[in-house]
């Protein structure tokens, strides 16, 4: 085959560090916006972003050439250095250490993206860690809560 095809559609999720309330609404859709930036910066396709004060939801499509954890770390990383360089007044701004990278299928999409412009609704009823222990039940995958919420 002369090229490569790949459809590689991730719900990403991640909080920062400890689930501090920090990404208040004023400034929450410019990270959102720079969080995108960031993805197409890396042939990467910012489907929807949302989230709340503390952690954020993005469905991204990856390209072939890039792993799960590199788009993590190039996202993470650049967007952290972001707020810590546009937002000084944000003391002790870090996101955790991990994240959770779900694979979701095309007839999903939709779905998905109402889930992540819905998280404001959501989060009235859930906390992130139990939306993050469903996740993973959804995804057949073993944890040990002690290192789950680093």
């Amino acid at each position: 085959m002369a090229h490569t095809y790949a459809s590689q559609l991730l719900h990403c999720v991640f909080s920062t560090k400890n689930r501090a309330p920090l990404i208040t609404l004023d400034w929450q859709a410019d990270l959102h916006a720079y969080l995108g930036g960031i993805a197409r910066e890396n042939q990467c396709k910012a489907i929807e972003i949302g989230g709340v004060a503390d952690h954020v939801h993005i469905l991204l499509s990856l390209p072939s050439t890039l792993a799960i954890a590199k788009a993590m770390q190039l996202i993470k990383g650049g967007s952290s250095l972001w707020v810590h360089e546009t937002f000084p007044r944000v003391q002790g701004f870090a996101w955790q250490e991990g994240y959770g990278a779900f694979s979701i299928g095309i007839s999903q999409l939709e779905a998905t993206v109402e889930y992540i412009q819905g998280q404001e609704e959501h989060h009235r009823k859930v906390t992130f860690q139990d939306e993050f222990r469903a996740f993973l039940r959804c995804h057949d995958m073993e944890w040990d809560e002690r290192y789950v919420w680093g």
